[in-house]
């Protein structure tokens, strides 16, 4: 029984119909950063399927040259625009959304056409590149490079407050935090990807506070309506300390966050699938995020992520172990997914692997996006 998943759950100031969240993924469906129309209509459809929360995929709070040629932004007016289409439609069917605020930090790169059209660097904490990455849609398909070290982190600050403050204006219900997969949060907390001196690296508790400082300004725009997200094990994007120093930061990290008053931190468990290897060996440090750090979230609500399945999700609510479940890659081959689980339908959509990702061969942005079949009731 999925009962437990299924039974309504206040988050922040609103409350969300059922505790089965849409995580946020790319999809790369955003040309010239504009979100889309076909965008309007994949958003729909799974807010009609019952989704009780849904996150957006990654927007980019400025302009940045991703591996994504065709990622979001919520910079300027038209793709504000662009959102409230989306907004209204999900508000229409009856469910709530949030935007994910992303800033990938050094994860980008100078040759990306929307790296050159901002005219500044790629920014991180400091200036170490992580291993690995290919842009496909830039001649040679390069990896990443050397960033250039932010001089004053209070700027990329203000960048996410703003987004914060336009995604009020396209009328979306909260915003969360992107603290996950090695972009700029993570590169900030983590040790191997910062070795500031100043009052923003170095110790546990100046390494924390560039993910500290934007949650508080994104708070004094929305209010109790923020949520975090976070992946202690890290690998993605060359992340990841020894374990004990991953136990000492995150759960810092997380109880400091916790004292704002967030409507809800969600937890991502080590996936394999998303790990890396060099030198022959795995770049996360593997632990259960669960155990290691449900103690630390005492005032927001709780949800796990990465291959929760809605059986296993309503086992941990029912368990009181967390407050809800936000599942990713079924969504997208299933938007219908919580009316299938009402009505003990299976989750038997076929995924188009070549289409998760729209790119140059790709003449309609609806294949592999919109065209999945509900199930018949």
């Amino acid at each position: 029984m999925v009962s437990a998943l299924l039974t309504p759950l206040k988050v922040g100031s609103i409350t969300i119909r059922n505790r089965v969240g849409m995580s946020a993924m790319t999809r790369n469906r955003a040309p010239g950063t504009i979100p889309s129309d076909t965008m309007v209509e994949y958003y729909q459809q799974r807010a009609a399927g019952g989704a009780g929360l849904i996150v957006t995929e990654g927007i980019l709070v400025s302009r940045q040259g991703t591996e994504w040629a065709h990622a979001p932004g919520i910079w300027n007016k038209e793709q504000v625009a662009g959102w409230k289409k989306i907004t209204d439609a999900v508000h229409a069917a009856g469910s709530h959304i949030y935007s994910q605020l992303w800033h990938v930090g050094r994860v980008a790169h100078p040759d990306a056409p929307e790296q050159k059209l901002a005219g500044t660097p790629v920014y991180a904490p400091s200036a170490i590149s992580a291993r690995g990455g290919k842009f496909r849609h830039i001649p040679g398909q390069p990896g990443y490079v050397t960033p250039t070290a932010v001089e004053d982190p209070w700027t990329l600050v203000e960048q996410f407050k703003q987004a914060a403050v336009n995604s009020k204006e396209a009328g979306f219900d909260g915003v969360e935090l992107h603290g996950a997969n090695g972009y700029l949060i993570t590169q900030f907390l983590d040790s191997t990807s910062n070795s500031r001196t100043d009052q923003w690296g170095g110790s546990i508790e100046n390494r924390s506070r560039f993910g500290l400082e934007v949650l508080k300004v994104l708070v004094e725009v929305f209010g109790p309506d923020v949520g975090l997200k976070v992946n202690p094990a890290g690998g993605y994007n060359d992340m990841g300390m020894p374990l004990q120093e991953t136990l000492d930061t995150y759960r810092y990290f997380i109880e400091e966050a916790d004292k704002l008053k967030l409507s809800y931190i969600t937890l991502v468990r080590y996936q394999a699938a998303t790990d890396v290897e060099y030198d022959g060996k795995k770049r996360a440090t593997i632990h259960d995020v669960l155990e290691s750090y449900r103690s630390s979230v005492k005032n927001a609500k709780l949800f796990l992520n990465a291959s929760v399945t809605p059986q296993e999700g309503a086992e941990l609510v029912a368990a009181g172990k967390i407050d809800g479940a936000f599942i990713g890659f079924p969504w997208i081959t299933h938007p219908d997914l919580v009316k299938r689980v009402q009505h003990d339908k299976p989750l038997d959509n076929v995924p188009d692997i070549k289409h998760l990702q729209w790119g140059k061969d790709a003449s309609d942005f609806s294949v592999g996006y919109t065209d999945y079949p509900v199930a018949v009731y």
